[in-house]
């Protein structure tokens, strides 16, 4: 029997709704709380009802797979994953600035999402990087 990824707990949970006793201890450790927490989250019906589910512990699988087995109608359900829109920046320029400000690199994204393209080529003209690294850098 093939072991279960997200997609499968959550046909689980809201198709074939079978009892939480015929999962294998494998296929526990293959539960993933928080995952299932964030598709259910991502249907505009089940928002509530997964905000209510986070209050169990996430370590208490089988409780956490029977409420929300309980709770949600039997049908297929399509849970749409929204990515971020935010274009995360290159590590690379994100090395360069967190030293040039010597700052983490937490820091420097939020200042290099500040900064505009024109202030970012200055200081990679100060560190001395040639003209090739930073059009790819920049990209």
């Amino acid at each position: 029997m093939k072991t279960k990824n997200i997609f499968c707990w959550l046909n689980e949970i809201t198709l074939h709704k079978s009892p939480s006793e015929e999962f294998t201890d494998k296929d526990w450790d293959n539960f993933n709380s928080y995952m299932v927490h964030r598709f259910i989250s991502m249907n505009l019906y089940y928002t509530e009802l997964a905000d209510l589910a986070q209050s169990l512990m996430p370590n208490n699988k089988k409780e956490i797979y029977n409420f929300y087995k309980e709770m949600i109608p039997k049908r297929k359900s399509y849970f749409k994953y929204i990515k971020s829109k935010n274009k995360q920046p290159n590590k690379e320029l994100i090395e360069k600035i967190s030293s040039y400000f010597k700052i983490g690199s937490s820091e420097a994204s939020t200042y290099i999402n500040i900064l505009n393209k024109k202030d970012l080529t200055n200081i990679l003209n100060e560190m001395g990087v040639d003209d090739k690294e930073k059009k790819k850098i920049l990209k």
